[in-house]
């Protein structure tokens, strides 16, 4: 599975201009499956970010994580970080995983995540999303569980 994460002040995420999910301060978590990709592999990306120290301790380290901070968790399906740009202009997705695998994977994610954590919104899988965000540092970071 791939994810970005990026760490935000606030984050929102609007289908057809109704709010399907928005959060305060925490996590932004824009992933994709891969073909191949299990729920084991979701739940491993799911346990190491919950747990990543990219959140500010009072000495200004990042030393805290979005289970100390209590912050919240916006996830968003997004099979185009399987983009392929190597061959011409025109990006490949072949290395996203087929749709109802993505969507079960996806769904897998948000029901543990929900389970795992206090604060979780999310995305609306296979929609026309705008995702509004205002990132806190820049802080992003590119994650890949195989």
């Amino acid at each position: 599975m791939i994810a970005v994460l990026q760490r935000v002040r606030e984050a929102r995420v609007e289908v057809a201009g109704r709010v399907t999910g928005a959060i305060g301060p925490g996590l932004l978590m824009l992933v994709c499956a891969e073909p191949g990709d299990t729920e084991a592999q979701a739940d491993k990306l799911l346990a190491k970010l919950l747990k990543l120290r990219i959140f500010s301790d009072e000495a200004g380290k990042m030393n805290k994580s979005l289970q100390d901070l209590g912050g919240g968790l916006l996830i968003v399906s997004q099979f185009t970080l399987a983009a392929d740009t190597s061959g011409g202009n025109r990006p490949s997705f072949s290395g996203a995983a087929p749709a109802e695998q993505g969507r079960r994977l996806y769904d897998h994610l948000l029901a543990r995540a929900r389970e795992l954590h206090a604060v979780v919104a999310a995305g609306e899988f296979g929609a026309d999303m705008q995702v509004h965000l205002v990132n806190d540092g820049p802080v992003t970071i590119p994650m890949r569980i195989q």
